[in-house]
Protein backbone atom coordinates (compact mmCIF):
# COMPACT_ATOMS: atom_id res chain seq x y z
CA UNK A 1 0.00 0.00 0.00
CA UNK A 2 1.43 3.86 -0.66
CA UNK A 3 -0.03 7.09 -0.26
CA UNK A 4 -2.11 7.06 -3.23
CA UNK A 5 -3.99 4.01 -2.10
CA UNK A 6 -5.80 5.93 0.61
CA UNK A 7 -7.89 8.87 -0.77
CA UNK A 8 -9.99 11.57 1.14
CA UNK A 9 -13.04 12.88 0.16
CA UNK A 10 -11.80 16.09 -2.20
CA UNK A 11 -14.83 18.22 -0.88
CA UNK A 12 -13.45 17.60 2.87
CA UNK A 13 -10.48 19.28 1.74
CA UNK A 14 -11.45 22.11 0.18
CA UNK A 15 -11.81 20.97 -3.41
CA UNK A 16 -14.46 20.89 -5.22
CA UNK A 17 -15.29 17.34 -6.55
CA UNK A 18 -16.47 18.13 -10.31
CA UNK A 19 -14.00 20.81 -10.90
CA UNK A 20 -10.85 18.93 -9.44
CA UNK A 21 -11.84 16.68 -12.49
CA UNK A 22 -11.04 19.17 -14.65
CA UNK A 23 -7.32 18.35 -14.54
CA UNK A 24 -7.68 14.51 -16.14
CA UNK A 25 -9.86 15.74 -18.85
CA UNK A 26 -7.60 18.38 -19.62
CA UNK A 27 -4.29 16.42 -19.83
CA UNK A 28 -6.24 13.50 -21.97
CA UNK A 29 -6.67 15.40 -24.63
CA UNK A 30 -2.70 15.85 -24.66
CA UNK A 31 -2.61 11.83 -24.65
CA UNK A 32 -5.57 11.37 -27.30
CA UNK A 33 -4.24 13.50 -29.95
CA UNK A 34 -0.04 11.79 -29.60
CA UNK A 35 1.50 14.81 -27.54
CA UNK A 36 1.68 12.85 -24.46
CA UNK A 37 1.81 9.16 -24.05
CA UNK A 38 0.77 9.07 -20.73
CA UNK A 39 0.50 10.94 -17.54
CA UNK A 40 -0.32 10.61 -13.81
CA UNK A 41 -0.77 13.36 -11.31
CA UNK A 42 -1.42 13.40 -7.40
CA UNK A 43 -2.93 16.47 -5.64
CA UNK A 44 -3.08 16.25 -1.87
CA UNK A 45 -4.37 19.07 0.76
CA UNK A 46 -3.04 18.81 4.30
CA UNK A 47 -1.08 15.79 3.66
CA UNK A 48 -4.45 14.12 2.44
CA UNK A 49 -4.13 12.78 -1.03
CA UNK A 50 -7.48 13.83 -2.35
CA UNK A 51 -6.99 13.38 -6.35
CA UNK A 52 -4.68 10.39 -7.87
CA UNK A 53 -5.43 9.50 -11.74
CA UNK A 54 -3.51 8.11 -14.53
CA UNK A 55 -4.03 8.16 -18.18
CA UNK A 56 -2.82 6.66 -21.09
CA UNK A 57 0.30 4.45 -21.49
CA UNK A 58 3.60 4.17 -20.15
CA UNK A 59 5.38 2.06 -23.32
CA UNK A 60 2.82 3.34 -26.08
CA UNK A 61 5.18 0.39 -28.56
CA UNK A 62 3.68 -2.05 -25.89
CA UNK A 63 0.04 -1.28 -25.20
CA UNK A 64 1.34 -1.37 -21.73
CA UNK A 65 -1.00 1.24 -19.42
CA UNK A 66 0.28 4.04 -17.03
CA UNK A 67 -0.16 2.66 -13.77
CA UNK A 68 0.14 3.76 -10.42
CA UNK A 69 3.38 2.65 -9.67
CA UNK A 70 4.89 3.26 -12.84
CA UNK A 71 8.70 4.58 -12.43
CA UNK A 72 9.93 7.24 -14.63
CA UNK A 73 13.39 9.41 -14.96
CA UNK A 74 12.72 12.03 -12.35
CA UNK A 75 15.53 13.87 -14.07
CA UNK A 76 16.40 17.70 -12.36
CA UNK A 77 13.48 16.94 -9.54
CA UNK A 78 16.43 14.73 -8.25
CA UNK A 79 18.12 18.35 -7.68
CA UNK A 80 15.87 19.01 -4.44
CA UNK A 81 16.78 15.78 -3.25
CA UNK A 82 20.39 16.68 -3.11
CA UNK A 83 19.68 19.73 -2.02
CA UNK A 84 18.15 18.07 0.99
CA UNK A 85 20.77 16.04 1.63
CA UNK A 86 23.39 18.93 1.86
CA UNK A 87 21.43 20.67 3.83
CA UNK A 88 21.60 17.74 6.43
CA UNK A 89 24.72 17.57 6.60
CA UNK A 90 24.57 21.57 6.80
CA UNK A 91 22.91 21.04 9.70
CA UNK A 92 25.58 18.75 11.39
CA UNK A 93 28.09 21.20 10.97
CA UNK A 94 29.64 20.13 8.22
CA UNK A 95 30.16 23.30 6.31
CA UNK A 96 28.99 26.30 6.39
CA UNK A 97 26.99 28.31 3.11
CA UNK A 98 30.22 30.93 2.71
CA UNK A 99 33.02 27.85 2.60
CA UNK A 100 34.78 27.32 -0.85
CA UNK A 101 33.83 24.85 -2.72
CA UNK A 102 37.75 24.35 -3.23
CA UNK A 103 37.82 23.30 0.31
CA UNK A 104 36.29 20.32 -0.20
CA UNK A 105 36.77 19.92 -4.53
CA UNK A 106 40.41 21.26 -4.52
CA UNK A 107 39.74 21.46 -8.84
CA UNK A 108 37.63 24.56 -7.94
CA UNK A 109 40.39 26.73 -6.39
CA UNK A 110 41.81 27.90 -10.01
CA UNK A 111 38.50 28.69 -11.73
CA UNK A 112 38.82 30.69 -14.58
CA UNK A 113 35.98 33.07 -15.94
CA UNK A 114 34.77 33.29 -19.46
CA UNK A 115 35.32 37.04 -20.76
CA UNK A 116 35.63 37.22 -24.54
CA UNK A 117 36.44 35.51 -28.23
CA UNK A 118 34.86 32.14 -29.92
CA UNK A 119 35.41 28.64 -28.82
CA UNK A 120 38.38 28.09 -30.15
CA UNK A 121 40.16 30.43 -28.44
CA UNK A 122 38.28 31.88 -25.65
CA UNK A 123 40.03 34.96 -23.39
CA UNK A 124 39.61 34.19 -19.53
CA UNK A 125 40.63 35.87 -16.38
CA UNK A 126 40.89 34.62 -13.22
CA UNK A 127 37.50 34.52 -10.37
CA UNK A 128 37.31 37.76 -8.91
CA UNK A 129 34.58 35.70 -5.77
CA UNK A 130 35.84 32.11 -5.20
CA UNK A 131 33.05 29.73 -5.60
CA UNK A 132 31.11 28.84 -2.78
CA UNK A 133 28.57 26.34 -1.38
CA UNK A 134 25.74 28.56 -1.26
CA UNK A 135 26.51 29.34 -5.45
CA UNK A 136 25.81 25.57 -6.12
CA UNK A 137 22.74 25.46 -4.26
CA UNK A 138 21.06 29.20 -5.95
CA UNK A 139 22.61 28.10 -9.51
CA UNK A 140 24.76 31.50 -9.33
CA UNK A 141 28.00 29.44 -9.60
CA UNK A 142 28.69 30.24 -13.01
CA UNK A 143 28.34 26.88 -14.17
CA UNK A 144 26.24 26.03 -16.98
CA UNK A 145 25.17 23.24 -19.33
CA UNK A 146 26.19 22.42 -22.74
CA UNK A 147 22.21 21.78 -24.13
CA UNK A 148 21.67 25.57 -23.83
CA UNK A 149 23.37 26.50 -27.10
CA UNK A 150 23.15 30.24 -25.88
CA UNK A 151 26.62 30.63 -25.27
CA UNK A 152 30.81 30.15 -25.56
CA UNK A 153 31.13 28.54 -22.31
CA UNK A 154 27.97 26.35 -23.71
CA UNK A 155 29.72 25.14 -26.52
CA UNK A 156 32.87 24.38 -24.59
CA UNK A 157 30.74 21.98 -22.55
CA UNK A 158 29.50 20.21 -25.80
CA UNK A 159 32.98 20.00 -27.11
CA UNK A 160 34.37 18.14 -23.94
CA UNK A 161 30.98 15.70 -24.05
CA UNK A 162 28.84 16.93 -21.77
CA UNK A 163 25.45 17.97 -23.47
CA UNK A 164 22.66 15.66 -22.81
CA UNK A 165 24.93 12.86 -21.48
CA UNK A 166 28.48 12.95 -20.05
CA UNK A 167 32.05 11.07 -21.47
CA UNK A 168 31.70 7.67 -21.21
CA UNK A 169 33.02 5.92 -18.11
CA UNK A 170 33.55 9.49 -16.55
CA UNK A 171 32.38 9.28 -12.56
CA UNK A 172 30.74 12.26 -10.54
CA UNK A 173 34.59 13.22 -9.37
CA UNK A 174 35.83 12.99 -12.80
CA UNK A 175 32.89 15.17 -14.13
CA UNK A 176 33.87 17.10 -11.32
CA UNK A 177 37.20 17.56 -12.54
CA UNK A 178 36.22 18.60 -15.85
CA UNK A 179 34.24 21.19 -15.29
CA UNK A 180 36.27 22.80 -13.17
CA UNK A 181 38.81 22.78 -15.86
CA UNK A 182 36.39 24.74 -17.71
CA UNK A 183 35.53 28.32 -17.87
CA UNK A 184 32.32 29.62 -15.69
CA UNK A 185 29.93 31.62 -17.61
CA UNK A 186 30.45 34.81 -15.01
CA UNK A 187 31.77 35.85 -11.89
CA UNK A 188 30.37 33.60 -8.73
CA UNK A 189 27.23 35.25 -7.23
CA UNK A 190 26.80 37.94 -9.66
CA UNK A 191 23.58 36.01 -11.82
CA UNK A 192 21.66 33.05 -12.07
CA UNK A 193 22.50 30.04 -14.68
CA UNK A 194 20.88 26.90 -14.73
CA UNK A 195 24.02 24.44 -15.03
CA UNK A 196 25.19 21.70 -13.35
CA UNK A 197 25.72 23.00 -9.72
CA UNK A 198 23.39 20.63 -7.93
CA UNK A 199 26.09 17.76 -9.60
CA UNK A 200 28.84 19.39 -7.86
CA UNK A 201 26.57 19.85 -4.73
CA UNK A 202 25.94 16.25 -4.67
CA UNK A 203 30.26 15.51 -4.99
CA UNK A 204 30.30 17.58 -2.30
CA UNK A 205 27.32 15.34 -0.07
CA UNK A 206 30.03 12.52 -1.07
CA UNK A 207 33.58 13.90 -0.08
CA UNK A 208 32.06 15.40 3.62
CA UNK A 209 29.66 12.45 4.47
CA UNK A 210 32.51 9.73 3.18
CA UNK A 211 29.64 7.97 1.24
CA UNK A 212 28.91 7.01 -2.24
CA UNK A 213 24.99 9.74 -2.92
CA UNK A 214 23.22 6.84 -4.03
CA UNK A 215 24.29 5.43 -0.30
CA UNK A 216 23.75 8.66 1.10
CA UNK A 217 20.19 9.12 0.07
CA UNK A 218 19.28 5.43 0.70
CA UNK A 219 20.27 5.68 4.15
CA UNK A 220 19.23 9.25 5.00
CA UNK A 221 16.29 9.99 2.78
CA UNK A 222 15.31 7.36 0.68
CA UNK A 223 14.40 4.42 3.50
CA UNK A 224 13.18 6.97 6.32
CA UNK A 225 10.58 8.58 3.89
CA UNK A 226 10.19 4.71 2.53
CA UNK A 227 10.94 5.41 -1.27
CA UNK A 228 11.90 2.48 -2.05
CA UNK A 229 11.09 2.61 -5.87
CA UNK A 230 13.43 5.65 -6.12
CA UNK A 231 17.43 5.16 -7.15
CA UNK A 232 19.93 5.91 -9.54
CA UNK A 233 18.66 2.52 -11.80
CA UNK A 234 16.01 0.43 -12.66
CA UNK A 235 16.30 -3.05 -10.99
CA UNK A 236 15.05 -6.42 -12.80
CA UNK A 237 12.62 -6.85 -10.46
CA UNK A 238 10.83 -3.36 -11.71
CA UNK A 239 11.79 -2.80 -15.18
CA UNK A 240 8.41 -4.07 -16.29
CA UNK A 241 7.01 -0.66 -14.29
CA UNK A 242 9.67 1.53 -15.96
CA UNK A 243 7.97 4.17 -18.48
CA UNK A 244 9.24 4.58 -22.23
CA UNK A 245 10.55 8.20 -22.79
CA UNK A 246 9.46 9.94 -25.89
CA UNK A 247 9.94 13.75 -27.74
CA UNK A 248 8.19 15.39 -30.44
CA UNK A 249 8.54 13.27 -33.74
CA UNK A 250 9.92 16.10 -35.92
CA UNK A 251 7.09 15.83 -39.24
CA UNK A 252 8.16 17.54 -42.73
CA UNK A 253 5.59 20.18 -44.51
CA UNK A 254 4.45 20.65 -48.04
CA UNK A 255 7.69 22.38 -48.12
CA UNK A 256 9.86 20.05 -47.34
CA UNK A 257 9.99 21.89 -44.08
CA UNK A 258 10.68 20.15 -40.09
CA UNK A 259 8.07 21.33 -38.09
CA UNK A 260 6.63 20.53 -34.68
CA UNK A 261 4.39 16.72 -34.03
CA UNK A 262 1.68 16.28 -32.10
CA UNK A 263 3.11 13.01 -32.18
CA UNK A 264 5.28 11.53 -29.42
CA UNK A 265 8.16 8.89 -30.57
CA UNK A 266 10.56 6.93 -28.86
CA UNK A 267 12.98 9.09 -27.30
CA UNK A 268 16.73 6.93 -27.21
CA UNK A 269 18.19 6.40 -23.75
CA UNK A 270 20.42 4.79 -21.20
CA UNK A 271 18.76 1.73 -20.32
CA UNK A 272 19.39 2.35 -16.14
CA UNK A 273 19.25 -1.04 -15.88
CA UNK A 274 22.38 -1.27 -13.52
CA UNK A 275 23.94 1.57 -10.80
CA UNK A 276 25.53 3.86 -13.08
CA UNK A 277 28.96 4.91 -13.19
CA UNK A 278 28.06 8.75 -12.34
CA UNK A 279 25.66 9.46 -9.78
CA UNK A 280 24.15 12.13 -11.11
CA UNK A 281 22.87 14.80 -8.15
CA UNK A 282 21.83 16.85 -10.56
CA UNK A 283 19.31 14.68 -12.91
CA UNK A 284 20.34 10.71 -12.28
CA UNK A 285 17.36 9.60 -10.10
CA UNK A 286 14.11 7.00 -11.51
CA UNK A 287 11.32 6.93 -8.80
CA UNK A 288 7.46 6.78 -8.51
CA UNK A 289 4.73 9.79 -8.31
CA UNK A 290 3.93 8.07 -4.36
CA UNK A 291 7.76 8.31 -3.53
CA UNK A 292 7.94 11.62 -4.36
CA UNK A 293 4.47 12.58 -2.98
CA UNK A 294 6.05 11.41 0.64
CA UNK A 295 8.92 13.67 0.04
CA UNK A 296 6.99 16.85 -0.65
CA UNK A 297 4.86 15.78 2.30
CA UNK A 298 8.21 15.20 4.11
CA UNK A 299 9.19 19.30 3.06
CA UNK A 300 5.33 20.73 3.43
CA UNK A 301 5.81 19.31 7.41
CA UNK A 302 8.71 20.93 7.86
CA UNK A 303 11.17 18.73 7.90
CA UNK A 304 9.25 15.66 8.97
CA UNK A 305 6.93 12.31 8.02
CA UNK A 306 5.63 9.37 10.03
CA UNK A 307 7.81 10.14 12.82
CA UNK A 308 11.16 10.43 11.05
CA UNK A 309 12.67 14.04 11.05
CA UNK A 310 15.26 14.72 7.95
CA UNK A 311 15.55 18.18 8.74
CA UNK A 312 14.71 21.14 10.54
CA UNK A 313 11.63 22.87 10.20
CA UNK A 314 14.01 26.33 10.27
CA UNK A 315 15.86 24.54 7.99
CA UNK A 316 13.00 24.01 5.72
CA UNK A 317 11.72 27.78 6.05
CA UNK A 318 15.43 28.87 5.06
CA UNK A 319 15.93 26.59 1.97
CA UNK A 320 11.78 28.23 0.23
CA UNK A 321 12.75 31.21 0.56
CA UNK A 322 14.12 33.63 -1.97
CA UNK A 323 18.18 33.77 -1.75
CA UNK A 324 18.45 35.55 -4.86
CA UNK A 325 20.52 39.09 -4.27
CA UNK A 326 18.08 41.47 -3.70
CA UNK A 327 14.88 39.73 -3.34
CA UNK A 328 15.36 39.57 -6.98
CA UNK A 329 13.47 37.15 -9.30
CA UNK A 330 14.96 35.67 -12.22
CA UNK A 331 14.10 37.66 -14.81
CA UNK A 332 15.82 40.29 -13.04
CA UNK A 333 18.84 38.26 -12.00
CA UNK A 334 18.73 35.26 -14.32
CA UNK A 335 20.00 34.85 -17.52
CA UNK A 336 17.02 34.23 -20.68
CA UNK A 337 17.48 30.64 -21.03
CA UNK A 338 15.80 27.39 -20.07
CA UNK A 339 15.17 26.47 -17.05
CA UNK A 340 12.80 24.30 -15.48
CA UNK A 341 10.37 27.05 -14.21
CA UNK A 342 9.44 30.76 -15.39
CA UNK A 343 11.37 33.45 -14.07
CA UNK A 344 8.98 36.46 -14.10
CA UNK A 345 8.11 36.99 -10.32
CA UNK A 346 9.57 33.72 -9.08
CA UNK A 347 13.08 33.81 -7.29
CA UNK A 348 15.21 30.62 -6.16
CA UNK A 349 15.86 29.27 -2.67
CA UNK A 350 18.15 26.53 -1.82
CA UNK A 351 17.43 23.91 -4.12
CA UNK A 352 13.94 25.39 -5.14
CA UNK A 353 12.16 27.98 -6.83
CA UNK A 354 10.23 30.24 -4.91
CA UNK A 355 7.22 31.93 -5.64
CA UNK A 356 7.05 35.72 -4.72
CA UNK A 357 4.61 37.32 -7.49
CA UNK A 358 1.90 35.17 -8.75
CA UNK A 359 0.45 38.33 -10.71
CA UNK A 360 4.18 38.73 -12.46
CA UNK A 361 3.95 35.78 -13.36
CA UNK A 362 0.42 35.53 -14.55
CA UNK A 363 -0.30 32.13 -13.00
CA UNK A 364 -2.82 31.46 -9.97
CA UNK A 365 -1.29 30.24 -6.91
CA UNK A 366 0.38 31.39 -3.73
CA UNK A 367 3.18 33.31 -2.68
CA UNK A 368 5.87 31.39 -1.13
CA UNK A 369 5.06 28.26 -2.79
CA UNK A 370 8.31 26.24 -4.07
CA UNK A 371 8.56 24.14 -6.89
CA UNK A 372 11.01 22.49 -9.71
CA UNK A 373 10.29 20.00 -12.50
CA UNK A 374 12.31 17.71 -15.03
CA UNK A 375 13.57 17.28 -18.21
CA UNK A 376 10.78 15.13 -19.55
CA UNK A 377 8.27 17.01 -18.39
CA UNK A 378 7.58 16.04 -14.58
CA UNK A 379 6.71 18.46 -12.15
CA UNK A 380 5.70 19.09 -8.85
CA UNK A 381 5.14 22.23 -6.12
CA UNK A 382 4.29 22.48 -2.31
CA UNK A 383 2.05 25.43 -1.03
CA UNK A 384 2.84 26.33 2.41
CA UNK A 385 -0.11 28.43 2.68
CA UNK A 386 -2.69 26.12 1.49
CA UNK A 387 -0.94 23.07 2.22
CA UNK A 388 -0.82 21.97 -0.94
CA UNK A 389 1.28 19.39 -3.13
CA UNK A 390 1.10 17.98 -6.37
CA UNK A 391 2.97 15.91 -8.56
CA UNK A 392 2.54 15.24 -11.98
CA UNK A 393 4.52 12.72 -13.80
CA UNK A 394 5.08 11.94 -17.82
CA UNK A 395 8.01 11.06 -20.09
CA UNK A 396 8.29 13.87 -22.97
CA UNK A 397 11.64 15.69 -23.94
CA UNK A 398 11.98 18.31 -23.33
CA UNK A 399 10.23 20.25 -21.01
CA UNK A 400 9.41 23.13 -22.96
CA UNK A 401 7.57 21.71 -25.33
CA UNK A 402 3.97 22.32 -24.15
CA UNK A 403 3.01 24.44 -20.99
CA UNK A 404 1.91 21.57 -18.84
CA UNK A 405 3.29 23.35 -15.69
CA UNK A 406 1.50 26.63 -15.69
CA UNK A 407 -1.83 24.57 -16.87
CA UNK A 408 -1.33 22.23 -14.54
CA UNK A 409 -1.37 24.98 -11.91
CA UNK A 410 -4.40 26.94 -12.95
CA UNK A 411 -6.36 23.56 -13.06
CA UNK A 412 -5.11 22.77 -9.25
CA UNK A 413 -6.35 26.11 -7.79
CA UNK A 414 -9.25 26.56 -9.69
CA UNK A 415 -11.03 23.78 -8.28
CA UNK A 416 -10.10 25.37 -4.48
CA UNK A 417 -13.25 26.25 -3.17
CA UNK A 418 -13.11 27.08 0.62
Amino acid sequence: MTVLDNLSDPADEGFDPARITRIDAHFAQYVDDGRLPGFQVAVSRRGKVVHASTYGARNMEDGLPWEADTIVRLYSMTKPITSVAAMMLYEEGKFQLKDLVSKFLPAFGDARVYRSGPVVNPTTEPATEPMRVWHLLTHTSGLTYGFHNTHVTDALYRQAGFEWGIPGGMDLAACCDAWAALPLAFQPGTEWNYGVSTDVLGRLVEVISGQPLDVFFRERILDPLEMSDTEFWVADERRDRFAQLYYPKPTESAGGDAGPSRQAAVMPAAPLDERPTMLGGGGGLCGTAADYLRFCHMLLNGGELDGRRILGSRTVDYMTRNHLPGDADLEQFGRPLFAETEFDGVGFGLGFSVALDNAANKVIGSPGSFAWGGAASTAFWIDPLEEIVVVFLTQLLPSSTYPIRPQLQQLVYQALVD
